[in-house]
């Protein structure tokens, strides 16, 4: 596939092959209608030989050559793929675009300091686990870590004292970043608020911006209520303190936050299956 490519990625050679597209020709022939010396056209057209392209036979004293359909079927078969693949419902450029779009609309909207406090965004998930199951996917740093990011995303520090007044350190970097090699994708800092063990967390997180500086303030509350088949988990989810640089991290909040929780829905159900079978 890679010959394929770079056969084909010489303009020269393009125009060879959609003249043989047409019908088999003539080195002499070729270089006339591609307005092209000989000597260049031959070379280029034994390149597309080789690639597998064209395939020639010497008739008398011309050389005729033909292209071979297979390869650019093989070719339109594997572009058509990689379009499907990136171009699925729900998936990873989906969330881009969505997420373009929300960009494109907070910078508008963040004109000053103060632009977006009071924004609230609410959540609401079913989990397929009991209460103190939940709670400790909530609390615990090393289960925090399992679904505390957006889709591609994987926690790289996290800190979570789950005590009124205890420290929150959140940082997160794409999830194919092995090395670090990548900027980080996110840090925040924060403060928990409230603890009522199974029913009731409330923290305060401040995403922080490419200076150091904070972005906003977010005010989460998060509500669980038990039910015969799991637990009802409802977020609330308030800024405050916004500045102009934040419109990027509004911009995904609802999409990021969003995926986070569908994580923890997975995992939570694939624990408890697991859970049974034991």
């Amino acid at each position: 596939m890679d010959a394929l490519l770079t056969a084909l990625a010489d303009p020269a050679r393009w125009r060879l092959v959609s003249l043989l597209a047409e019908r088999p020709r003539p080195v002499g022939v070729l270089a006339q209608l591609a307005q092209a010396r000989q000597p260049q056209t031959t070379k280029h057209l034994q390149a597309l030989e080789r690639a597998g392209l064209v395939t020639s036979q010497r008739s008398g004293q011309r050389r005729i050559y033909a292209l071979r359909g297979a390869p650019l079927r093989e070719l339109a078969a594997a572009l058509n793929r990689l379009a499907d693949t990136a171009d699925q419902a729900g998936g990873s450029r989906e969330t881009f675009d969505r997420y373009g779009l929300s960009l494109e609309a907070e910078r508008l909207a963040a004109g000053e300091h103060g632009w977006a406090d009071g924004r609230s965004f609410t959540f609401h998930r079913s989990l397929a686990a009991r209460p103190e199951l939940v709670w400790r996917h909530l609390t615990e740093a090393a289960l925090l870590a399992r679904w505390w990011t957006p889709d591609d995303l994987r926690v790289s520090e996290l800190v979570f004292e789950a005590r009124p007044g205890g420290r929150i350190v959140h940082e997160y970097r794409d999830a194919e970043d092995a090395d670090g090699a990548d900027p980080v994708a996110g840090r925040a800092h924060g403060v928990v608020v409230a603890v009522r063990p199974d029913e009731h967390l409330a923290y305060r997180l401040s995403p922080l911006l490419p200076g150091g500086g904070d972005a906003f303030t977010a005010h989460l509350d998060l509500d669980l209520r038990p039910t015969g088949t799991g637990t009802e988990l409802d977020v609330l989810f308030r800024i405050t303190d916004s500045t102009v640089e934040s419109a990027d991290f509004v911009a995904g909040i609802e999409i990021g936050f969003g995926q986070s929780l569908d994580k923890l829905v997975t995992t939570l159900a694939a624990d408890t299956t697991t859970r049974s079978k034991k």
